[in-house]
């Protein structure tokens, strides 16, 4: 079966397009035919060697389709079922096998392509606003890339809760975006200050929380946008990684809170990955989170896929078809 792989680390160019043997479910595992697989800023982290791992190596972490096979004492799932994962390296291939316990099912409301565009990024905001910081109805808080994926998703579901959103854009055009998805206000964090255009928004006061998945080019600005007490959540490098973090700087500016989560930590259990996703679907059905897929790539284009969302050129999310 067709899969793509990164021979070694480095740029997309590393990436080929190859031939393996078509999965099979050994115990516990189910093997699932994709329909669609998810395309994460985690995947360019891996293919670059910023986040460490063995290769040549399939890349991908989140896929969506039909059960085709399952191994034995697998309970969970059966043959025909819809199910969908995320976390589980090897998603760029026309199937996979995953631990039953690591996948969900998926109702008849949510299509496989919605489900790969979401699962990864959606559990990833359900966690940020619920767990890593529950954020409660009149905060105001700070989210960057907000016409990303996982921004665009924090933002719709911040607002269902009832939260003030300022947002963050590299272009007019994806302020556009992220002001429909919601935002209330909307920063160019390129051109302009973001910390000075936060303390005028919340008249010197600054945020609760700021979510940053850009990384470098915007830490300053959310370092100095949070409140007395706030908490910086770091989850992502789209600018490239920042510098360390001194943490008698934390005290100076206010007894600041500074995490760097991953999903995986939240998710660890079986129960804990029912509950995340089960929220998640909820919010999609319920249609307070709509989700957007800006992109559909050819799987054997994943080169071409990882270059536009480097280049940030993207906008909501992106979908590799088998």
């Amino acid at each position: 079966m067709l899969a793509v792989r990164a021979r070694q680390a480095g740029g997309p160019e590393v990436l080929e397009v190859v031939d393996v043997p078509e999965p099979t479910a050994g115990p516990g595992e189910i093997v699932i035919r994709h329909e669609a697989i998810g395309l994460n800023f985690i995947d360019t982290y891996q293919r670059s060697g910023l986040y460490p791992m063995r290769l040549p190596a399939v890349l991908g972490q989140e896929g969506a389709g039909v059960v085709e096979a399952v191994g034995e004492g697998v309970t969970r799932f059966a043959i025909g079922d819809r199910a969908a994962y995320a976390g589980r390296a090897g998603a760029y291939s026309q199937a996979h096998a995953v631990p039953e316990v690591r996948a969900v099912k998926l109702p008849a409301a949510v299509t496989s392509e919605v489900a790969a565009a979401s699962l990864l990024k959606g559990m990833t905001a359900e966690f940020l606003l619920r767990r890593c910081h529950l954020v409660r109805a009149g905060e105001t808080i700070l989210v960057h890339a907000a016409a990303g994926g996982v921004g665009g998703i924090l933002v719709q579901w911040a607002k269902a809760l009832g939260v003030r959103v300022i947002g963050t854009a590299g272009s007019p055009a994806k302020a556009a975006l992220a002001k429909a998805l919601g935002c209330d206000h909307v920063i160019l964090y390129r051109d302009e200050d973001v910390a000075k255009c936060v303390r005028a928004i919340t008249d010197g006061a600054g945020v609760s929380v700021a979510y940053d998945s850009v990384g470098r080019d915007t830490f300053e600005g959310t370092l100095s946008s949070l409140s007395r007490r706030g908490m910086f959540v770091s989850f992502g490098n789209a600018s490239g990684p920042p510098a360390p973090v001194e943490p008698q700087r934390l005290a100076r500016a206010g007894s600041l809170f500074f995490t760097r989560p991953t999903l995986f930590d939240y998710v660890a259990t079986t129960a804990e990955l029912d509950e995340s996703a089960g929220a998640l679907l909820g919010m999609i059905q319920s249609g307070a989170v709509k989700i957007e897929i800006g992109q559909k790539f050819p799987l054997a284009e994943a080169r071409r896929a990882h270059e536009t969302l480097e280049a940030r050129l993207t906008h909501g999310s992106s979908v590799l078809i088998p």
